[in-house]
């Protein structure tokens, strides 16, 4: 069965894009931990990232850099920190979440509520940072 990740891929599934390329994806977390919160998924679904053959991999990361380097010129923070968890979605996936301290990217953490608005501008401000 196709992960919500590969219904976002295929259209099925709409979402806030900030990137794209013919191998991967950017786009905003709705559940996200700050402003900005951000995943980056291969479109090839694979449910884990270890499992990813190294070109690919080396690519995701590539694009999550140019991603991160987009998120730095339009967010307010200290860093752009990074996780791979891979426990929530079977589709390999990396958060980039702008980040103040240590603690802000605790998962634990009560998720910001965005309106569409907000997601939407968001994503389009990233968007235009973007290098590919």
């Amino acid at each position: 069965m196709a992960s919500i990740f590969t219904k976002i891929v295929q259209g099925e599934i709409p979402s806030y894009k900030v990137a794209e390329d013919e191998d991967f994806l950017a786009f905003l977390d709705i559940n996200p931990l700050a402003k900005g919160h951000t995943l980056v998924i291969p479109k090839k679904e694979i449910n884990y990232i270890f499992d990813i053959e190294d070109e690919t991999y080396q690519g995701l990361f590539l694009f999550a850099k140019k991603v991160a380097r987009a998120m730095d010129k339009t967010i307010q923070c200290e860093r752009i920190g990074v996780a791979v968890l891979g426990l929530e979605v079977p589709h390999a996936h990396i958060h980039l979440v702008p980040i103040n301290g240590i603690y802000d990217i605790d998962f634990r953490k009560p998720k910001l509520k965005l309106g569409p608005d907000e997601f939407k501008m968001i994503a389009e401000r990233i968007a235009r940072k973007v290098e590919l």
